[in-house]
């Protein structure tokens, strides 16, 4: 159903089951999937792609355009996946030609009112931005990942697979998978345990993801030295490869 005061560009395309409330805009180049609802007052606007059954609640606004200086009206998209969620005045921004042209919001996220995802982030599926959370252009956040409530991530910022950053934080530099970050400026506090129990990770990856978490931010050793006793003396379950090639890749540095 779509109310008689909202405004849908012809050029829209609409999937079965979709509700548009009262006074929202629907821009040109947008397709929503299926079975979605846009609340009142949203503002969807172009070249956004919804997928399938999620929910923009009121006066949320998706597609702007880049909060760049760099921007120079290329042709960039918003891209969202099935099942997300998008609480009251979010704010969701295109990509940029430089930076890879889409934004992008994985399967069964939420955002929780206020927060802002900059132009080009990159968020995994199942991922949670609380009240206030805000991403600054390129950032990227990983799967099952958790930003808590007033907390600004830095530009190229990386947060990994299952990692969680608490409330009020400001996270400067890469918070690898697994690991619980906090403070200003945030730095490693432990592994999530909380977050590892609730998704089913098993004693011995844990104890495992301890072992290499300690030996890299515990231990007084050199990072590479730290990886290379990990290789050593730590199995090799996948959890534990993926924590080493993050902690590899960081052109930031880790929150430590």
């Amino acid at each position: 159903m779509i109310h008689p005061t909202a405004i849908v560009d012809p050029g829209a395309a609409i999937g079965k089951d979709v509700r548009i409330g009262p006074y929202a805009v629907i821009d040109a180049d947008v397709s929503i999937g299926a079975g979605t609802v846009i609340g009142p007052h949203a503002v969807i606007g172009p070249h956004v792609e919804i997928e399938p059954d999620c929910r923009i609640s009121q006066g949320s606004a998706v597609g702007g355009i880049p909060q760049s200086v760099r921007f120079e009206g290329e042709v960039t998209h918003v891209r969202i996946g099935a099942r997300t969620v998008i609480h009251e005045f979010a704010t969701i921004h295109r990509g940029t030609g430089f930076g890879g042209g889409v934004t992008r919001i994985g399967q069964d996220c939420m955002l929780m009112a206020y927060a802002h995802v900059g132009h080009d982030a990159q968020i995994g599926n199942h991922a949670m931005l609380v009240n206030n959370a805000t991403l600054a252009g390129h950032a990227t956040v990983g799967e099952y990942a958790q930003v808590g409530a007033f907390t600004p991530v830095h530009q190229f910022c990386r947060i990994g697979d299952h990692a969680f950053i608490g409330g009020c934080s400001t996270v400067t530099r890469d918070v690898p998978p697994y690991v619980l970050a906090v403070g200003n400026r945030a730095v490693a506090r432990g592994l999530n345990l909380v977050g590892l129990k609730r998704q089913g990770f098993s004693s011995e990856t844990v104890l495992m993801l301890k072992k290499a978490y300690r030996l890299v931010f515990r231990s007084k050793l050199r990072q590479a030295d730290a990886i290379r006793q990990i290789l050593e003396t730590v199995d090799q379950v996948p959890e534990v490869v993926r924590f080493i090639d993050f902690i590899r890749s960081s052109e930031r540095g880790l929150a430590r």
